[in-house]
C-alpha cells in the first residue's frame, strides 16, 4: 500500500525530508501507526500539538518517532486523533490515510521521496 503526503513548511520537515528513505516496523497505537528514527529534530515546542487531523504525519519528541494518525488514539477525547504528548505535524496525507486500519504493529513502514 502507499500513500502520498504533502510536506509542512516548517524545521521538522526539512530534517526528516533530509533524512528520508526511513524505514522501521511500525506499532499501532489506537489509529496511529509509530515508529522509532534515527533524526535529528530540531525542537519545534512552539508547533507542537496533542490534537491532530486525519492523515497528519507528526514527528513525537519522546520517542524520536514517526506517527501516522488516521483516527482516534487511546489518548483521544473522541474520535479525534490526540498523541500521547505533543508533537509537531510535519506532513499530511490528503486521501488513504484510513486503509491504514487494516494493518497489524510490526508492519514495515517506509518514508520516501516521490
Amino acid at each position: 500500500m502507499t500513500c502520498l503526503a504533502t510536506l509542512a513548511s516548517n524545521p521538522t520537515a526539512d530534517a526528516i525530508w533530509a533524512a528520508v528513505p526511513l524505514e522501521a516496523r511500525g506499532s499501532r497505537w489506537g489509529d496511529e501507526f509509530y515508529f522509532s528514527v534515527r533524526v535529528q529534530v530540531p525542537d519545534a515546542a512552539d508547533d507542537a500539538q496533542e490534537v491532530v487531523g486525519v492523515g497528519d504525519v507528526a514527528f513525537w519528541p519522546p520517542g524520536n518517532a514517526v506517527c501516522i494518525f488516521w483516527g482516534p488514539t487511546p489518548a483521544s477525547e473522541g474520535s479525534e486523533p490526540r498523541a500521547a504528548s505533543p508533537v509537531t505535524v510535519f506532513a499530511q496525507i490528503a486521501e488513504g490515510a484510513d486503509a491504514l486500519a487494516s494493518l497489524p504493529s510490526g508492519t514495515p513502514i517506509r518514508l520516501e521521496r516521490a
